[in-house]
This record gives C-alpha cells, sequence and structure tokens, in this order.
C-alpha cells in the first residue's frame, strides 16, 4: 500500500538552526553603508535589529540553538508533513519520484512564522514595544502579526499597494491578529510621500514598503524592523524546514537528486534547500541539484547582475552584494507578490557564484498551469509564488519521463493559496496575462546602482 504522508513527533523536531556560512568555500561580502558606501560592523544595525538577531547574521557557528520558547511556539503547527506527491506523479506518467514539504499547516498558511516567532522572541527579550516591517503578498504581513500577538507585541505593516488591492482577505487576517496595515507607497512616511509625489498611483514595490518599515522602525520609539526573508539570520531560522525533511526523507528511504524552492528574497527554499546543500558542500552529495525558481517579473538570478546595490528604493537599508535588477526597478503586477523583490539572499546569490546552486524564471501563465495540475492531482491549491517550485518539478519530471530516468525530486510547498483565487480565476477565464519585460527597463535601474570606493 502507498505511503503518501511522513510525520514526526514533537520530540523530533530540531533543536538547531542549520548556518550555511560554516561550510560554503566563502561568505558573502560583507554589508555596507547606505549612506557612506563603507563596510559596515555589526553595531551599525543596532538601530534596525535586535541585538541577538545581529549576532546570529555574523555568526560562522554551524549550528546555533533554538530557544525554548521558540521551539514551543513552533510546536503550534511543526513538525510539519512531507509527503509524496504519487497522484500527481501517475497523473504526469513520469518515474520521478517526487515529494513536497507542506508548510501550509502554520496558522497563516505559510512558512514564514518559522522566522516571524524567532524574532519576536528575541524582541521581547530586549524589551522592545514593536516591530514594523513590509509585505508583499501578505504572507510575511500575516505572520508577523500572529506572532507579535503571540509574544505581546505591536505591528505596522506597510503592504505593497497592488497587493493591498489583490489581496483583501490577507490584510484581514493581519487586522484580525492585531495588526495595524496601511497600502506602499503611504503618506505616513517620507519615502512614500516622495513616491507618490512623482507617481501618485504607484503599484508600489517591495523595496518602496521596505523604505517605509525601516523609516517607520527608526523614528519610532521602542521599535525596530523586522524582516521576512534575504537576511541571513532570517534563512537561518527558516532551515528548520530542512531538518524536518532530512529525518522525513530518511524514513521514506530515499535522497533527493533535486531540491527546488521559489524564490522572492530567498527564505523558504533555502530553509529546505540549505541543509541538504550541506552534504554537497562537506562532498556526501555531488550530484545533488539545488534549484531556485523566481518570477519573469523581477528576474534578478537570471536577468540581474551581481553587483553591490540597496536594500530598498529610499536608499535606506544597507547595501548587499547580491543579484539585484536595481532597486529602482517595479515589477510588473504579477499576482506572486512575494517574488517581486528586486534583489535575492546574499548567501544565495554566492552560492550560485560558486556554481553550488542554480535558478530558472517563469511566467505566471506557466506556474499556474502547473499548480491547477498539481491542485487535481493532490488537492492543494498552492500560493502562486509556490507555484513557481510547483512548474520546476513539473519539467523536472517531464524530463525524468522523456530520459526514462527515476530521479527524486523534493520540492517546498511553502503556502496555501487560498487568498489567492484570484490569480487562478483569472487563468481560468484566460485573462492572467504574461508581462514581456523590456530589458531596457532592467538596464535604467541599473545605471542607479551605487559606485562602490576601491
Amino acid at each position: 500500500m502507498t505511503q503518501y504522508k511522513y510525520l514526526l513527533q514533537e520530540k523530533d523536531m530540531p533543536t538547531h538552526w542549520y548556518n550555511i556560512l560554516a561550510d560554503m568555500k566563502a561568505p558573502p561580502p560583507p554589508y555596507r553603508h547606505p549612506g557612506t558606501l563603507e563596510l559596515l560592523g555589526p553595531d551599525d544595525l543596532k538601530p534596525v535589529f535586535p541585538e541577538a538577531l545581529i549576532a546570529q547574521e555574523v555568526s560562522t557557528e554551524r549550528f546555533i540553538e533554538i530557544p525554548d520558547e521558540v521551539q514551543d511556539a513552533l510546536k503550534m503547527w511543526r513538525p510539519s508533513p512531507l509527503y509524496r506527491a504519487s497522484r500527481w506523479e501517475k497523473a504526469l506518467d513520469t518515474p520521478a519520484k517526487i515529494y513536497y514539504k507542506w508548510e501550509g499547516v502554520s496558522p497563516p498558511g505559510s512558512h514564514k512564522p518559522n522566522t516571524a516567532v524567532a524574532q519576536c522572541y528575541y524582541a521581547k527579550q530586549e524589551g522592545l514595544e514593536g516591530f514594523s516591517t513590509e509585505t508583499g503578498a501578505g504572507q510575511w504581513g500575516s505572520a508577523l502579526s500572529f506572532a507579535t500577538r503571540l509574544f505581546g507585541l505591536k505591528c505596522k505593516v506597510f503592504m505593497v499597494a497592488v497587493s493591498f488591492q489583490q489581496k483583501p482577505y490577507r490584510r484581514i487576517a493581519m487586522e484580525t491578529w492585531g495588526g495595524e496595515v496601511v497600502p506602499s507607497p503611504s503618506s505616513e512616511t517620507n519615502a512614500g510621500r516622495a513616491i507618490l509625489a512623482a507617481d501618485p498611483e504607484s503599484p508600489g514595490s517591495l523595496g518602496i514598503a521596505i523604505s517605509e518599515a525601516v523609516e517607520y522602525a527608526v523614528t519610532h520609539d521602542g521599535y525596530k524592523y523586522s524582516i521576512g526573508s534575504v537576511i541571513g539570520f532570517v534563512l537561518l531560522h527558516q532551515t528548520v524546514i530542512g531538518l524536518e525533511a532530512m529525518k522525513q526523507m530518511e524514513m521514506a528511504g530515499d535522497y533527493p537528486d533535486i531540491v527546488i524552492g521559489c524564490a522572492g528574497g530567498g527564505s523558504n527554499a533555502a530553509g529546505l534547500i540549505y541543509p541538504f546543500l550541506k552534504d554537497k558542500l562537506t562532498g556526501d552529495r555531488q550530484d545533488l541539484r539545488a534549484v531556485f525558481v523566481e518570477s519573469t517579473a523581477s528576474p534578478s538570478m537570471t536577468r540581474g547582475i551581481y553587483a553591490y546595490d540597496w536594500g530598498d528604493t529610499a536608499k535606506m537599508a544597507p547595501l548587499i552584494k547580491m543579484h539585484t535588477v536595481g532597486h529602482t526597478f517595479i515589477p510588473a503586477p504579477v499576482h506572486a507578490g512575494g517574488l517581486r523583490y528586486h534583489g535575492m539572499a546574499p548567501s544565495i546569490c554566492a552560492l550560485l557564484e560558486q556554481g553550488e546552486a542554480e535558478a530558472r524564471a517563469y511566467h505566471q501563465n506557466a506556474v499556474l498551469g502547473a499548480a491547477v495540475s498539481f491542485a487535481q492531482a493532490e488537492g492543494l491549491i498552492v500560493a502562486p509564488e509556490t507555484a513557481h517550485a510547483v512548474r520546476a518539478v513539473y519539467d523536472e519530471a517531464m524530463a525524468c519521463k522523456e530520459s526514462g530516468e527515476s530521479k527524486v525530486i523534493l520540492f517546498n510547498n511553502s503556502g496555501h493559496g487560498h487568498f489567492d483565487l484570484g490569480a487562478y480565476d483569472a487563468y481560468h477565464r484566460q485573462d492572467l496575462p504574461d508581462y514581456e519585460l523590456d530589458e531596457a527597463a532592467i538596464q535604467k535601474a541599473l545605471t542607479e546602482l551605487p559606485k562602490i570606493p576601491a
């Protein structure tokens, strides 16, 4: 009889996060000051992040202990299940074996609370009053609103305007958990007012929302800034996904040939992939393929350049050496709002540069088509962001069908799409545009990259 799911007990949960910096050939280049462009030290980040998170950001320890209080909060939904997609395999008529880690079981419905809970714990320990943050599709804003409520903190969310309009139910979820949500660009910050003055109909971007959230944090006593992706400590916290999955794949008697995740800033993909990538970096699994999948609307890894750039539009956040399409780039209003960031996590970018990982990009009709195929076989309707990973799995499974190879494919099913049914509706009505990205738009944004001193 087929086994469809592999379940761990609470006692099997990871007690430590995995830090990939300990095993990389070389770490990502250090951050730089947004104003002076000089190298940043840990003290320079104190106005923005809680000190314990800064310590994790610069740590090169291989494993970092998860506090008991964080583990206790994670037990509300962790360990999450691992599924064998046997019905989808049959529907695709592929010899590939497909597994997925299902992160939609968290209260907000995605992987995002894995780091939100940790960040709120450290903020509470530091005596903060609250966090400000940005959100694209609303998954991160929902997660932080949920987590701040657990720890008695306040939450201010700047939500990208086009997503604020497209996804009202995520806004309602945030407000239900106590978050205060405003569309970005807003009139509440200097950064937002400047954008609105130039373009009153601006659809917003994650870069703009980050600018507003950082400005709010540094101008309000008792607040600091919380981020849901890109930064090293966020990816660190997400490794509970992959650490659990390694135990579950062992239960299944398999090990992946290919590990796949969608990537806007990279947190969910890294969370699954990094613990497995450790085996490749340390020499045990040289043939493992790690695939990061992005949207063609903001193709930082596949069409951007590897350079220092500001993490936000208003140039308030630190400069990061990353694959970028430019901090002023405004992506098309695709439904995968969480994949509309102009850059990528610096550790992922360094791994791409070092040849340890690969990237690809898809249009939204292709990803929704694969997501519908997956839903009709497996029952789960996934978020548009997650659908990008599903499309990559589909392509790899079809390649196996053509070659006759029986590869093992594992992907992170990072969140449900119950609040994203408008995207599916547009797809079914054949009213979902595939935006053709003008290369000139990227090149124009790239002319505004900083000139780093020698």
